[in-house]
Parts: C-alpha cells; structure tokens; sequence
C-alpha cells in the first residue's frame, strides 16, 4: 500500500468550481503558520492566489468550515497561483453546507 499523496490528478481538473473569498491560515511543516486566500474550491481541493514560497507535493492541513481540518497537497504553481488537492474527497452534503458558508451570496453560487 503506497503512503502519500497521489498526485496525478488530471481527470480531477474537470470537477466544478465554486468561486469563494476565504481568507485562511494553514500549517505548513517547513514555512509554519501561513496566510492563504482561497479563490475557488471543489470537492477535490481548491486554488489560491497569493502563493508563497509553495512547491508541488508541499503538504499544508487547513481548517474549513463543517468539515474542520484537512490535509491538502500542491498540485500545481504558476506565478503567484497555486492548486491543492485534498487528502481526500469532501461528502456532497459536506461540501455544499462549506459553500453556503463560504459564499453566502446565493446569486455568486453555482446552479446545483
């Protein structure tokens, strides 16, 4: 049985997108506590926009609503965009409850 990461995501890619404005700090082994903002997220993980010093496989465990902490990996880097996927797919249900909270505005929402 293989630990870690797998990082071969692409047919993930294709999983809807739900545009967020979630400000959150991660635990990082290497950089410690860091500031992220959370631009978009799906069940399968979610991109930020003001990446740091991030490397893909870097791993990062995040706090979200209903579902509380998580661990997610770097996918992809590109400027100062960053992808994550997390260590595991979030429940349907889960994940539609973190979209009502994280983006409260129904007309910003993805038709379900």
């Amino acid at each position: 049985m293989s630990a870690g990461a797998n990082l071969s995501v692409t047919d993930l890619r294709r999983a809807a997108r739900h545009p967020v404005d979630f400000p959150v700090i991660v635990e990082h082994r290497r950089l410690g506590d860091i500031n992220l903002h959370i631009a978009n997220i799906s069940a399968h993980g979610f991109m930020i926009d003001n990446a740091p010093a991030l490397n893909r496989g870097d791993r990062v465990i995040i706090r979200l609503p209903v579902v509380g902490r998580i661990e997610a990996y770097v996918i992809w880097t590109r400027e100062e965009r960053a992808g994550f996927q997390f260590e595991r797919i979030i429940r349907l249900d889960d994940f539609m409850a973190i979209i009502d909270t994280l983006q409260p505005n129904p007309r910003l929402r993805r038709p379900r």
